[in-house]
């Protein structure tokens, strides 16, 4: 009997020594947006999971819910998003299939705004200067989670003025072009922005509620990404960029900089940092 025992030991300690490893894979495919807060956060964890030793693939997507479903099938891996509010639809959506791995960043806040030079400070004195904005608001694109909160907003304050679909670029040059003539202008925006330095802007108090509070944004990865990139995961996890931080990066972008120069430049002047991040992923 105990031949015979020993012959079993001995087999089984054959099969676990000859049972494959399987090492984790080191090429990750991240998928971003095009929107001035989400590109520096990407830039910075591709930067951190290259010095890691990863091959980093970065997909832009045109609009959020593309993005969504491309993470859900799992074209790309991870993707940073604003679960709480702006992205809450898709998330709950798609949260079966998906993880939230990290958050990164804290303070997305999104509602309408003026120029400072402007003397009004809240939502509900709009329709009484309905006039001097020109019976309108501008607006971005449609189907973006601040146009939401927009329309939200015009029925909640039962607003007179018009709000206008567009774009980002087209809401910007209006910006600008009512600031250098000092004529009153409200826009729907968010912070971190560079505008919102730039033009010298303030938020209009929004006593209904109308606006979600400040937000913070995750990495987000396909359902298993943290079992099958356990390291990868905890890289990603090192990573946490303030709100200000976004701002300069997108301002040194705006003054002629590539997004990939800034965030080297950034790297560099946050060359201990980036030590301690690597320290902690160890």
């Amino acid at each position: 009997m105990k031949k015979f025992w020993k012959t079993v030991c001995a087999v089984a300690l054959v099969g676990m020594v000859v049972l494959p490893v399987q090492a984790e894979e080191k090429t990750i495919t991240v998928g971003t947006m095009s929107w001035e807060d989400l590109t520096p956060i990407t830039g910075i964890t591709k930067k951190v999971l290259e010095n890691a030793g990863y091959t980093v693939k970065v997909v832009e997507f045109s609009e959020i819910g593309i993005a969504y479903a491309a993470l859900t099938k799992g074209d790309v891996q991870v993707l940073a998003s604003q679960t709480d509010y702006a992205t809450q639809d898709y998330w709950n959506k798609n949260k079966n299939r998906l993880e939230k791995l990290s958050p990164v960043s804290y303070g997305l806040y999104q509602a309408i705004a003026v120029p400072k030079y402007v003397d009004i400070d809240s939502l509900e004195q709009l329709n009484d200067n309905a006039a001097k904005f020109n019976g309108k608001i501008i607006g971005i694109e449609p189907g973006s989670g601040l146009m939401s909160d927009a329309n939200k907003a015009v029925k909640d304050y039962g607003f007179k003025l018009q709000l206008l679909e567009g774009s980002t670029a087209a809401m910007t040059a209006a910006l600008k072009s009512a600031v250098d003539r000092k004529e009153w202008v409200a826009v729907t925006i968010w912070e971190p922005s560079w505008m919102a330095q730039k033009f010298d802007l303030k938020f209009l108090k929004d006593p209904k509620g109308s606006f979600a509070p400040p937000q913070a944004y995750y990495w987000i990865g396909h359902k298993g990404f943290t079992a099958e990139y356990p390291h990868a995961r905890e890289v990603i996890a090192s990573v946490y960029v303030p709100l200000a931080d976004i701002t300069a990066i997108n301002g040194v972008v705006k003054d002629g900089k590539t997004m990939d120069e800034a965030v080297a430049g950034w790297a560099d002047n946050h060359a201990d940092l980036m030590k301690r991040w690597a320290n902690i992923k160890q």
